[in-house]
């Protein structure tokens, strides 16, 4: 597993597949697409954007995809 926490300095660590979709959403990538991209359902996306949003205190999506940039933690 990828550790973050360290880069985000948000006390919790993303999992390899959180930090998966959090580089697609920040590369502007719907749930649907994202989806599509790694071969799961869109149901699992979602809580998985969830989690992501939970772990880096964000408010949404757009607002941990910003975070993850501004911390460093997505390229």
């Amino acid at each position: 597993m990828k550790n973050v926490s360290s880069k985000a300095n948000k006390g919790q660590d993303l999992t390899e597949r959180e930090y998966l979709i959090l580089q697609q959403i920040t590369e502007g990538y719907d749930n649907k697409e994202i989806a599509e991209k790694i071969y799961v359902s869109i149901h699992t996306v979602k809580a998985h954007v969830s989690s992501i949003i939970k772990k880096l205190n964000a408010k949404n999506r757009t607002d941990a995809a910003c975070i993850a940039i501004r911390e460093g933690i997505c390229d």
